[in-house]
């Protein structure tokens, strides 16, 4: 593992619960109970570690399951904040839970613009990824006040139309269709050829994407909460994530790129149904 990707990944042992913390959550599918925003999970441990994260998904927290934080808990703790955690140090709670969702963005944008610098065909815009990739790195090293300060959504639609031409790049050896933002909960896409194709931003919840080749499309920020993705071909996939793979239903015969491992709880290759001989 690299000490980027070290950098964005999410270690708990060095964070102090922010995510349990400082995001709300609403009564649904996702979360048993409701919950305000910088009000502890009532599940959450003196230690700052989660009660019932082994069964989370049995007692009706599937949302915890699927968030990613991108190794912004411990930035906001170890380097922002210096080591101080809002428990020993409650005066700091307010500005701490406030530029957690900040430096989560940022870390996000740097996820996705080191898979762009990666990219073979991201070539002729290598020069705009490297500064891109620097000042967000700055952003997110900056002191509490700046991060308040800072208008992380503005910067976000700079680095996302940076990303959108890189993935017309990746995409221009015969792009598929065109999703992005597209509403697509519950579509029938089994089988379907939407290789190269931009579902950047849509609505995949609950789509039957069975036996679909993904090779090469464009998923970032799409919504694959439920989406069934039993046998499908997400090979090369652009900007796929490993909480939109977690969010969504596969089996072992999934084929997911090299960098994201199968989630624990995809059910096993479906075998396919037998046909009865005909009666005489």
């Amino acid at each position: 593992m690299s000490p980027m990707t070290d950098r964005l990944t999410a270690d708990c042992s060095r964070c102090a619960g922010l995510c349990c913390v400082a995001l709300p959550f609403a009564a649904s599918a996702d979360f048993a109970v409701d919950k305000a925003a910088g009000t502890p999970c009532h599940h959450l441990q003196p230690d700052c570690r989660c009660g019932i994260h082994a069964g989370l998904r049995e007692a009706g927290y599937p949302g915890c399951t699927v968030y990613d934080c991108f190794g912004a808990g411990q930035q906001v703790v170890q380097v922002t904040f210096g080591g101080r955690d809002w428990r020993a140090n409650p005066e700091l709670a307010d500005s701490m839970f406030a530029v957690f969702p900040v430096v989560r963005v940022l870390h996000e944008l740097l996820f996705y613009l080191e898979e762009a610098r990666a990219h073979p065909a991201a070539a002729p815009l290598s020069d705009a990824l490297e500064a891109a990739f620097a000042e967000t790195d700055r952003l997110a090293a900056g002191t509490p006040e700046e991060l308040a300060a800072l208008d992380v959504e503005a910067h976000r639609r700079s680095v996302a139309d940076l990303l959108g031409r890189v993935s017309d790049l990746a995409r221009a050896g015969g792009r598929g269709p065109d999703h992005r933002g597209a509403r697509l909960l519950g579509a029938r896409l089994r089988g379907s050829d939407l290789r190269r194709a931009s579902f950047r931003g849509a609505l995949l919840v609950g789509a039957d994407l069975r036996g679909a080749d993904l090779r090469g499309a464009d998923l970032l920020g799409a919504d694959l909460r439920g989406a069934d993705l039993a046998g499908a071909d997400l090979r090369e996939a652009l900007f796929l994530t490993a909480a939109q793979v977690a969010a969504a239903r596969g089996d072992t015969s999934t084929r997911l790129p090299p960098t994201l491992a199968r989630p624990g709880h995809w059910a096993a290759a479906r075998a396919p149904r037998r046909r009865h001989p005909a009666r005489r």
